[in-house]
């Protein structure tokens, strides 16, 4: 009676593979903020100093690159959450997160079209996002409250949706400098009132 083979673990993936891979997001961020969700992959493999095929290897396709962005985005403002807690007063780090968070919407709206192109559309993308930045600035609210920073009836999201509300109603290229300036903004506005 034959024996079944166990299939072997999954290897893990190079260094060298996993340096392309962020290499290639990197770029194609930037690619994608100058030239939209359209960019040319051929040169974003150019840029990133690898060769077309590596990039189809790791996002076979166009949405696959789109998405695997998006992701690293919300990974990046999730990371940046507890980086800033552990390196940064209350205050401080409250005010670094929302001024990532600029950063993010603004990789958003360039491939959102893009985004909301998939099967079945990008609900559950972003759903999954909303989930972590609002873990996110809910935690970073909660100790700059306690640690007498912020006022006790602040509502985290609020913060969000003032950064929201100016990408969403924004005219001019230059948004993202109104935003962060808006940051400061809400920062002292979130004072506690002496």
């Amino acid at each position: 009676m034959p024996t079944k083979r166990s299939k072997p673990a999954p290897r893990k993936p190079r260094t060298d593979a996993l340096r392309n891979r962020e290499r290639i997001l990197d770029v194609a961020k930037e690619a994608f903020t100058r030239s939209g969700a359209n960019a040319s992959l051929d040169d974003i493999a150019k840029e990133a100093g690898v060769g077309a095929g590596t990039l189809y290897r790791h996002f076979p396709t166009r949405d696959a690159l789109i998405e695997a962005v998006y992701r690293t985005e919300v990974e990046k403002l999730a990371a940046a959450e507890k980086e800033f807690t552990e390196s940064l007063p209350p205050i401080e780090a409250l005010r670094a997160w929302m001024l990532l968070f600029i950063d993010y919407i603004a990789a958003k709206q360039i491939i959102a079209p893009a985004l909301n192109t998939f099967v079945g559309g990008a609900s559950k993308l972003y759903e999954s996002s909303r989930t972590q930045i609002q873990g996110a600035i809910d935690s970073l609210v909660k100790r700059a409250i306690r640690s007498g920073d912020i006022r006790k009836d602040l509502e985290p999201f609020d913060l969000l949706r003032a950064l929201i509300g100016v990408s969403n109603v924004a005219s001019s290229p230059d948004w993202q400098q109104s935003a962060k300036r808006l940051v400061d903004i809400l920062i002292s506005g979130s004072r506690p009132i002496k």
